[in-house]
């Protein structure tokens, strides 16, 4: 999501250090004590302006939630909504989705959601696509060995990338969607962008799958 440079969007993002964690590093390996509570800790990579991630949290208190997204004005206006619904169990980072080793330790995450990533859809930006080998590792490393990856999008090409992605790298698809929105699964939570896609008449597509027991055992 790229959206225009939004004034004051610093100043406002490092005067709410209790929802918006200026030193993620330092909470590696300890963010229950951040959350101040054992409670499972599900990310979305790749936040946007917060609506999936502060409605899971209201509608979820047993589960901390951590937003992450790269640019400045994109997690200022997530804080926005954080600050709007005032609610505990979320925080969010601005930190790059390919360093995420750098703020999590091994196994520390149950929950990983890709939504409406970037398609990147020339081949030379192949390794740029959050469902690449990469970016698969770097999620392998930090989710316990039954979490899980829950990927969404809009983009057809994307989503069969993604597939044959999962399937290469050995991981276990649990469950399909070709068209969410007119099927039976309950309790979706819409992004900003999935409304738009949707209310255009466009298939949403989503999987749930997890990383094999073999490939947990030979992460170095």
């Amino acid at each position: 999501m790229r959206v225009r440079k939004r004034k004051g969007a610093e100043e406002y993002i490092e005067s709410n250090p209790e929802w918006v964690v200026l030193e993620p590093d330092a909470w590696r390996g300890k963010w229950h004590e951040r959350f101040k509570n054992n409670h499972p800790i599900h990310i979305e990579v790749g936040s946007g302006k917060g609506r999936f991630i502060t409605e899971m949290a209201k509608a979820h208190p047993e589960i901390n939630y951590i937003g992450i997204d790269i640019q400045l004005s994109v997690i200022s206006y997530a804080l926005d909504r954080v600050v709007d619904t005032n609610i505990e169990n979320v925080q969010l980072l601005r930190v790059d989705g390919s360093d995420l080793t750098n703020y999590f330790e091994d196994g520390e995450v149950d929950l990983i959601y890709l939504n409406f990533s970037d398609p990147w859809p020339k081949s030379k930006h192949e390794k740029r696509r959050l469902t690449y080998e990469s970016f698969l590792k770097t999620f392998e490393k930090i989710l316990r060995p039954t979490g899980e990856l829950h990927f969404k999008t809009d983009n057809q090409g994307l989503f069969e990338y993604s597939l044959a992605s999962f399937s290469k790298y050995g991981m276990q698809i649990n469950q399909v969607w070709l068209d969410l929105h007119t099927s039976n699964y309950e309790g979706n939570v819409m992004t900003e962008y999935e409304e738009k896609f949707s209310n255009k008449g466009q298939r949403i597509y989503r999987v749930e799958a997890k990383f094999t027991h073999r490939n947990q055992m030979r992460v170095k």
